[in-house]
């Protein structure tokens, strides 16, 4: 609402409609804006917007970096060697999972390069976009991985599974590691 206000009002004051640019720019910095009433009224929205202000972005990171960590544990008590995406990130890579496994594993019957941690509840909407941006990227580098939306997920979206894509609401249970053998 404070985005479509500001747009009226500059467009209003210039007698253009304003770029997006110049408007997203007032609205992280609402000190820009010339009018000190609106900048305020602005401010407070974005201050107050319990779904997609700056409050609401940190608790959904911190959350998410939480869960990250719980999956890191996980993954340590296993006895899974892996790179993060900071160790990933220093070997140049851009896009990347959570978690790259050095060894595979399989889950279900399916190998396992590389786990993605989603602090979410996987909806169609924002599978498919992850699909789209993130999954399909990580199966093109590294091949098939598992993802876990840890506050579940339609199961119906799990249907990627044969083409290398794995939906979990938990870490597995039943990994299958390669097992040194001793003779």
């Amino acid at each position: 609402m404070a985005r479509i206000i500001l747009e009226r009002f500059l467009q209003e004051r210039e007698a253009t409609p304003p770029s997006k640019s110049v408007v997203s720019s007032m609205l992280r910095d609402p000190s820009q804006i010339p009018d000190g009433v609106l900048a305020n009224q602005v401010y407070q929205c974005i201050v107050n917007d319990c779904c997609y202000g700056p409050l609401v972005d940190c608790i959904k990171h911190a959350i998410g970096h939480e869960h990250e960590v719980l999956l890191r544990d996980l993954l340590l008590e296993r006895n899974l060697s892996f790179l993060d995406e900071d160790q990933l990130r220093a070997k140049g890579y851009d896009k990347t999972p959570d978690f790259i496994l050095q060894v595979p594993v399989a889950v279900e019957g399916h190998i396992i390069h590389w786990i993605e941690s989603k602090a979410s509840f996987g909806d169609e909407c924002s599978h498919h976009a992850y699909l789209h941006d993130q999954f399909w990227s990580y199966w093109n580098r590294f091949g098939p991985g598992l993802v876990i939306y840890w506050y579940g997920f339609i199961q119906e979206l799990d249907c990627n599974r044969e083409r290398g894509i794995l939906l979990k609401a938990c870490f597995p249970t039943d990994i299958v590691t390669l097992c040194h053998g001793t003779d």
